[in-house]
């Protein structure tokens, strides 16, 4: 790559297919289980926070057979996880991407020994995943039932009727990468791109619920700029992204946005008229109908064509 290629910054907007969604649940009042909402615009929106999105792309990680530190433990009586030593970078991709804090000040003297950096911000830097729709009061009851007869346990005396919010809708959520932050582990970084491509089990609702959050649309700007330059939640409701707009040929005059430093595929591509193609393809923007091929395309032009991901 030449010199002003490897400064380059990756902003992306994922969009999800829309689907029924009580996931990513709030503080239960009673019997009733909370969707966990924002208020935008006058109405409420359900949102997952980054920490749910991340959390699942390291569990996808692990299913890619990357080196990882950091491992849920489900049998503990509090949310728990287990590393398998002190956090390091250069050796688990999970340490490299998403970083790390360790406070206790022995374990920190023993990091510095063994001359381990004791935090580390993330390369991965996510926001919220937001609601397309507008949460419109819905829910939905089921009676869980009274264990009796012989059962040798209980969870309650009585059955009980369990009260669910629930929102059919699409998410959207922003995410950016720097390549200079990235090209130490391109490899890590690739497979982190091939894990949203294939994003499942975000907040998944104790894992009774299956929601995916595989891309349906994707708009991407891989730019020298430090900030995306469009609006970062910018699908609207029908799954459309109107500041396409303003993407344009790099020498024409007045240019808002050059069309080569963008990347679109999914949904949004396949529904695009062909005018709209021609247009687009005009202006030197990157299309793809399948997301998956876009992310593998574009971590070629963001990584290099040799940061192929390896087996742990």
């Amino acid at each position: 790559m030449t010199n002003n290629q490897t400064k380059l910054n990756l902003f992306a907007t994922v969009l999800t297919y829309p689907a029924p969604a009580g996931n990513y649940r709030g503080e239960s009042e009673e019997n009733r289980t909370v969707l966990q909402k924002i208020v935008k615009q006058g109405q409420k929106y359900a949102v997952i926070s980054p920490e749910s999105i991340r959390n699942a792309i390291r569990e996808s990680l692990i299913l890619l057979k990357q080196p990882n530190n950091r491992t849920r433990l489900h049998n503990e009586d509090q949310l728990a996880v287990e590393f398998k030593e002190y956090p390091n970078p250069a050796k688990y991709a999970d340490d490299f991407l998403f970083g790390y804090m360790v406070a206790q000040t022995n374990d920190v003297k023993k990091m510095r020994e063994q001359s381990l950096p004791p935090k580390r911000d993330s390369i991965f830097r996510c926001n919220m995943a937001v609601a397309l729709s507008p949460y419109k009061y819905d829910a939905v009851f089921h009676q869980s039932p009274l264990n009796a007869g012989q059962s040798p346990w209980k969870n309650a005396s009585t059955s009980a009727l369990l009260h669910r919010e629930v929102t059919h809708t699409a998410f959207q959520y922003p995410f950016a990468l720097s390549q200079l932050d990235c090209l130490e582990k391109p490899e890590w970084v690739r497979a982190l791109l091939q894990a949203i491509a294939q994003l499942n089990g975000v907040a998944g609702g104790h894992a009774r619920a299956y929601y995916e959050f595989a891309p349906c649309s994707v708009v991407a700007r891989l730019t020298p700029k430090l900030v995306a330059g469009y609006k970062t939640y910018g699908f609207e409701e029908d799954g459309s992204f109107p500041e396409l707009n303003r993407l344009c040929q790099r020498d024409s005059s007045g240019c808002d946005l050059p069309g080569d430093e963008f990347w679109i595929g999914g949904e949004i591509v396949r529904q695009m008229n062909e005018a709209e193609i021609s247009r687009l393809t005009n202006a030197g923007v990157h299309l793809f109908k399948n997301p998956e091929q876009l992310f593998d395309q574009l971590a070629n032009e963001f990584l290099g064509g040799n940061a192929s991901v390896s087996a742990a």
